[in-house]
C-alpha cells in the first residue's frame, strides 16, 4: 500500500502572503467562492498549474488526499485549475480551536486519517510540536514538510517527497 501525501492548500498551492504584492512567476490569480466563503468578494488564490503534473507525478509513489479546510471544494475550485482529478479529503470534524499540546488543529486529524499508514504532510502550519506528536502516537513513517506561504512549493519540496517515498 502506498503511503498518503495529504496536500494543503492555503500555503503550499496558493501562497497567500504573495497574494499583495506583484504575482509570482508561474502563478495566476483566480476569484473563487468556496461554499463556507460568506464575504461578497470572490477569495482570491495563486495557483500555479505546473504544480498539477508535480503532484501527479507523485501519484506513482503516494495515494493523494486533500487536507485543507477547503474539503470537496477543493475538488471544485483547485483540482481542475491544476490538473487534477477528483481527490478523497479530509472530513474535518471541526475546524480550528484548541488542539493537544501546542500542536495544530489539524494534526490530530492527520493521525486518526491515517490510521497508522505512512503519509507526508505538506501545511504551512506545522510546528516542532507537531512533529513530536507524530513521532510519539504514528507508528509508521511520517514526514511532516512545512510549506512558507509566502513561496509555496518549490522544486526541492517536490524532491524531498519523492526521496521519502522511494525510502519506503
Amino acid at each position: 500500500m502506498k503511503p498518503l501525501l495529504l496536500i494543503d492548500i492555503d500555503g503550499p498551492l496558493n501562497p497567500y502572503e504573495a497574494l499583495a504584492g506583484p504575482t509570482p512567476e508561474g502563478y495566476t490569480k483566480h476569484r473563487t467562492r468556496p461554499s463556507g466563503w460568506t464575504w461578497p468578494e470572490p477569495l482570491p488564490v495563486l495557483l500555479n498549474p505546473g504544480h498539477g503534473a508535480e503532484l501527479l507525478a507523485l501519484a506513482d509513489r503516494y495515494d493523494l488526499v486533500w487536507a485543507t479546510t477547503w474539503k470537496d471544494d477543493a475538488n471544485e475550485w483547485i483540482g481542475p485549475r491544476l490538473g487534477l482529478p477528483e481527490l478523497p479529503y479530509i472530513d474535518w470534524p471541526r475546524t480550528r480551536g484548541k488542539a493537544p499540546r501546542g500542536t495544530f488543529w489539524k494534526t490530530r486529524y492527520v493521525l486518526e486519517y491515517a490510521a497508522g499508514r505512512p503519509f507526508a504532510w505538506i501545511d504551512d502550519e506545522i510546528t516542532a510540536y507537531d512533529r513530536d506528536w507524530v513521532e510519539q502516537r504514528h507508528l509508521a513513517a511520517a514526514l511532516l514538510l512545512r510549506v512558507d506561504p509566502g513561496i509555496g512549493l518549490i522544486r526541492p519540496d517536490f524532491e524531498a517527497l519523492a526521496e521519502w517515498a522511494a525510502a519506503r
